[in-house]
C-alpha cells in the first residue's frame, strides 16, 4: 500500500487494500474467493462541512478540568451529548460530561457543558488515580443505548500498571453495572497481546442495540508491525460482542494506512491508527484513521481519513491467535473523505487546522433529511492543542 496522497481531492473513493499491500506485510489472502468489493453505488456521495467549534482550553467545570475528550455520543431523544475524557483519574476522577451543542444544516454553535459524572467501580468508589504513578483506566470511547438507558465505554487499560483493556456498562449516575469478561487475547503480555496505548480506542453499538464492535488502535504484538512512513501497519482487530451475554461473535482484520509523511526530523514521533469507529447500519462501519507527524504546523501535522468497511466481508479471525503469517482476508476499505481537503483556501466553509480527533458520533437529522456527523478532538490537556468539534452533513 502506498502512502496517502495528501494533495488529492478528499472526497474521492479508493480501495486501498490489495495484493501488493498484503504481500508487503507478509500476509496472504484466504484460499476461498475474496469477498465482493464495496461498490461506489452503495455509498453516500460525500461530506459537507457545516462548521467548527471549540471548547476553551482548561475550562473548569464542577472542580474538574474539561479536556482529553476522546469519545462522544448523542442521544436524539434528549438532544444531549455524552463526552468521555481519557484523564483516567490522573488529574480528576475518571468521568464523563454531558453537553448541549447547537447544530443545524448551516452552523455548529458553541458547546455548553451541562453535567459531570464520575465513573464508579463495582464497590461504588471512584477509580483510584494510580498504582506506582500509572493510571488504571484510559477511557477512549462512549456510547449511549436508549433501550437500557445506559452507557457503554471502553478503556485501553495500562500495560505498565498491568491493567488490561476493558469494556464496561454504567448507569447514568456512573454506577458500574458490569465489566465484560474478555478472553486472554486482550491481556497485556511481553510477546503477545495489545501494544501499550494501542488498545480499545474505538467502539460502536449496532443500530439494534444488541451488539457492540471494539476496535484496536493498532496491531497486536503477534499480528504485525505498527504503520511506518511508506508502509501500512499490521492488522487491527475489530471484534463484535453480544451485549446480552458477553459472547464474542465475530472478528475481522483491518489494515491501517502508512504514516502519510515523514516527521521532521526523521527520528521525531509519528504514528497512525484507528481512533474511532461508528456503525453506518447493522453491518457497515465508518472507520476514522488519525495520524500525527511531529515537526509540522497544525494544518499539516495531523491527518484524518474516514473509511467505510463491510463487517460481513473478510475472514473471521476470532480463532486465529496470531495474524502475522496466517491465511486470512482483511476487510476491504473505501476512502470516503480525507480531511486535508477541508484545509486552506477553497469553495465553501474551510478549516485552518486539524487536531488529535478521537471521537465520532451521529448528530441530529438535518432539515435536508440527511444525518449530521460530529467529531471531537482530544487536546491531551496541552495548551498547544485544541478541543475541536467538527460537524458535517452526511450526504446519503
Amino acid at each position: 500500500m502506498r502512502p496517502v496522497d495528501d494533495t488529492c481531492a478528499g472526497l474521492t473513493r479508493r480501495q486501498l487494500i490489495g495484493a501488493s499491500a498484503l504481500a508487503a506485510l507478509g500476509l496472504h489472502a484466504c484460499a476461498p474467493a475474496a469477498p465482493a468489493p464495496i461498490t461506489p453505488g452503495t455509498l453516500p456521495a460525500s461530506l459537507r462541512l457545516i462548521g467548527e467549534a471549540r471548547i476553551p482550553h482548561g475550562l473548569q467545570y464542577q472542580s474538574t478540568t474539561v479536556g482529553g475528550l476522546s469519545g462522544i455520543d448523542y442521544d436524539p431523544a434528549s438532544g444531549q451529548y455524552f463526552l468521555i475524557t481519557d484523564d483516567g483519574s490522573a488529574r480528576n476522577p475518571a468521568r464523563f460530561y454531558t453537553a448541549r451543542i447547537p447544530l443545524d444544516g448551516n452552523a455548529l454553535g458553541q458547546p455548553e457543558i451541562t453535567g459531570m459524572t464520575q465513573l464508579r467501580q463495582s464497590d461504588g468508589s471512584a477509580y483510584p488515580s494510580s498504582i506506582t504513578g500509572y493510571k488504571l483506566q484510559d477511557p477512549e470511547s462512549i456510547r449511549w443505548r436508549a433501550g437500557s438507558q445506559t452507557l457503554f465505554w471502553s478503556s485501553e487499560g495500562n500495560a505498565l500498571a498491568g491493567v488490561a483493556p476493558s469494556f464496561s456498562e454504567s448507569r447514568l449516575d456512573g454506577t458500574l453495572l458490569r465489566q465484560f469478561a474478555l478472553p486472554p487475547l486482550f491481556d497485556f503480555n511481553t510477546t503477545r497481546g495489545p501494544r501499550s496505548n494501542r488498545g480499545f480506542e474505538g467502539m460502536s453499538l449496532t443500530p439494534d442495540g444488541k451488539t457492540a464492535w471494539l476496535a484496536m488502535e493498532g496491531a497486536m504484538l503477534q499480528d504485525g508491525p505498527l504503520p511506518s512512513v511508506g508502509a501500512p501497519g499490521g492488522p487491527c482487530r475489530l471484534t463484535q460482542i453480544d451485549l446480552a451475554g458477553g459472547r464474542l461473535l465475530r472478528q475481522v482484520a483491518y489494515i491501517p494506512d502508512a504514516i502519510p509523511r515523514a516527521p521532521r526530523p526523521a527520528i521525531a514521533p509519528a504514528d497512525n491508527g484507528i481512533s474511532e469507529i461508528l456503525m453506518l447500519d447493522q453491518h457497515r462501519m465508518l472507520v476514522l484513521e488519525r495520524a500525527y507527524m511531529a515537526g509540522y504546523d497544525t494544518a499539516t501535522g495531523n491527518s484524518l481519513r474516514l473509511y467505510l468497511v463491510d463487517t460481513l466481508q473478510g475472514s473471521d479471525t476470532l480463532d486465529t491467535p496470531a495474524l502475522q503469517g496466517a491465511n486470512y482476508q482483511p476487510v476491504n476499505k473505501l476512502l470516503l473523505a480525507n480531511f486535508a481537503s477541508f484545509i486552506g483556501p477553497g469553495a465553501g466553509k474551510r478549516l485552518d487546522r486539524l487536531d488529535n480527533t478521537e471521537g465520532m458520533t451521529w448528530g441530529p437529522r438535518l432539515a435536508s433529511g440527511n444525518r449530521s456527523l460530529v467529531f471531537i478532538s482530544d487536546d491531551n490537556f496541552s495548551a498547544r492543542q485544541v478541543t475541536q468539534l467538527l460537524a458535517f452533513e452526511f450526504l446519503e
